[in-house]
């Protein structure tokens, strides 16, 4: 996609802050991104920090973008797509959409039915390139359309995409949602490490640096993660002590029981908003 080519997000929360913010970090000229976002505050911040575009009017914005990226909350998409639905079908932009739960076939209704639509999950990671971000194109997304969404997402991370849609809410669970996981347990750690007598610094600089690290095996190693982790855990040992914590608590079963209950609300909020 050219650098010149115009990106409008409607709505200018932490995932607009996120990709935006990405695709400026990798080259994208901030003249071409347009933002349109209620709340003065998030204007005036999204204009000072990135330096794009940025409107009041829904319409407005949408007037100059060649790509919607729809960011906004589910529970108000349907009232911000059918206020652009006469837009979207005089303007016929390839339309992505990051909210998690909302189907292209409501996207269809609320919208028209012969948009080009993508569905796509990225997570926040993206502002530093290191996103992770499923997507599903509906049947009247073309070749180049394709290829087009593909390369604007590829600058904020990773693209994996997906042949069916109802599968999207699990990469909602896993990576759009996964972040959270991962703090969690950096925040855990950290915890346990001081009340064991390490220092605040010292506990967060080795967690960020362990969880790092590992994060890195994981990427340059061919072995699975059930291998790798076996390499470190010697009968006897430290890491067999604290993994049998783990077994003893369920620990896979608590991550599992996690990702259904986060896949399961993407369909109660797809459901919500019908």
């Amino acid at each position: 996609m050219s650098s010149t080519e115009s990106i409008t997000f409607i709505g200018g929360g932490n995932a607009t802050r996120s990709l935006a913010g990405g695709l400026i970090a990798r080259g994208r000229d901030a003249d071409s991104i347009h933002v349109s976002a209620p709340s003065a505050a998030t204007r005036s911040a999204l204009r000072s920090d990135f330096g794009v575009h940025v409107h009041l009017d829904n319409r407005d914005a949408a007037a100059c973008g060649a790509v919607w990226i729809l960011a906004v909350k589910p529970q108000i998409m349907r009232g911000v797509c059918q206020e652009l639905a006469d837009s979207a079908r005089q303007l016929r932009p390839l339309i992505l959409s990051i909210a998690a739960g909302i189907t292209c076939r409501q996207l269809h209704r609320w919208l028209g039915e012969d948009l080009a639509i993508v569905r796509a999950m990225p997570n926040t990671p993206a502002q530093l390139g290191a996103g992770a971000i499923g997507l599903f194109a509906n049947g009247l997304v073309s070749a180049a359309q394709r290829h087009l969404a593909d390369s604007l997402l590829q600058a904020t991370g990773l693209t994996a995409w997906i042949d069916v849609e109802e599968r999207m809410d699990v990469v909602t669970a896993l990576s759009g949602s996964g972040p959270a996981y991962v703090f969690l347990l950096a925040e855990s750690m950290q915890a346990a490490a001081v009340a064991q007598g390490l220092s605040a610094e010292t506990a967060h600089a080795l967690t960020v640096q362990t969880i790092f690290g590992a994060a890195r095996m994981l990427q340059a190693s061919t072995e699975p993660a059930a291998q790798l982790r076996q390499r470190v855990t010697s009968p006897g040992g430290t890491t067999r002590a604290a993994q049998d914590v783990f077994d003893g608590a369920d620990f896979q079963a608590v991550v599992a029981r996690a990702i259904a209950a986060a896949t399961e609300r993407g369909r109660e909020l797809s459901a919500a908003n019908d």
